[in-house]
């Protein structure tokens, strides 16, 4: 089991939002509802189990020397993760800090990105959508060159 898909959800008054059915099995069946940790990045905000973002933290940490770079990214993606647990209800809360960044109000789009979940506005994703559409080609050509060189995709 993996996330995937696309869903449509609104924000509570107090910035809850509802994980969604297929999500929670996800996370009950691999993940044994483990811990959750939401960061953002520029367009959105990412959601990963636990188990998924320690082995993240392990890539980062793997890197002997730290150019300014990977410093700058950790010091972004890292410096706002917030662990969240969902409530009895399946729900979580999404700080009003990580709401602003990621430029969301009360309608967010949920996208399963298989081993984490993504939360966007509906304008920035529509944008994002776009461009993808618009260099669908290109990624396609990029794509299958890194699978062709067993590199990950994560």
């Amino acid at each position: 089991m993996r996330f995937r898909g696309r869903s449509t959800h609104t924000l509570d008054s107090k910035g809850r939002l509802s994980i969604p059915a297929r999500f929670k099995e996800v996370l009950k069946q691999r993940y044994g509802n483990a811990t959750l940790i939401m960061t953002n990045t520029p367009e959105c905000l990412q959601v990963y189990p636990w188990p998924e973002w320690q082995a993240l933290e392990e890539q980062l940490l793997g890197s002997p020397v730290a150019p300014p770079e990977l410093t700058l990214y950790k010091r972004y993606f890292l410096g706002s993760a917030e662990e969240c647990q969902p409530d009895r209800q399946g729900r979580i809360l999404i700080p009003a800090h990580l709401r602003q960044e990621a430029g969301i109000d009360r309608e967010v789009v949920l996208l399963g990105m298989l081993n984490h979940f993504e939360i966007w506005s509906p304008k920035r994703l529509e944008d994002e959508f776009k461009r993808a559409r618009e260099n669908f080609e290109q990624l396609s050509t990029t794509v299958a060159g890194l699978l062709s060189k067993g590199q990950a995709l994560s």
